[in-house]
C-alpha cells in the first residue's frame, strides 16, 4: 500500500463525522480545532450545542479510521495512521 496523505482539513472533517453520530446531530453542527502541543501531542477541541470536548490523539486516529473506511474505501486497520506537523499543510495524516 502506497503512502497516503490527508490534509488538515479532511482531518477535521473526519472529526466532525465521528462527533457527530457520538451526539446524533449532523456534522456539520459540529466545530473543531486541531491542536499540538509539545508535551501532550495531537488534540482536538470539538463544540457541538454550545458544549466542548477535547479529543486525544487515539480518538482522532478512530475518526481517521471511519474516514478511510466510509470515505476512501480503504480497510481502515491495514493502515497505519501517523499524525505529522508539517509547516506548511498545518496538521496531516500520513496512512501507510
Amino acid at each position: 500500500m502506497e503512502k497516503l496523505i490527508i490534509p488538515e482539513q479532511d482531518i477535521i472533517n473526519s472529526v466532525c463525522v465521528y462527533i457527530a453520530r457520538k451526539k446524533q446531530v449532523k456534522p456539520e453542527d459540529v466545530e473543531v480545532e486541531l491542536m499540538y502541543d509539545d508535551d501532550y501531542g495531537f488534540s482536538a477541541e470539538t463544540f457541538v450545542n454550545g458544549r466542548k470536548q477535547i479529543l486525544v490523539m487515539s480518538n482522532l486516529i478512530e475518526a481517521l479510521r471511519i474516514w478511510l473506511a466510509e470515505y476512501l474505501n480503504r480497510d481502515p486497520y491495514e493502515a497505519g495512521i501517523e499524525l505529522l506537523l508539517d509547516d506548511e499543510e498545518g496538521i496531516i495524516a500520513a496512512i501507510r
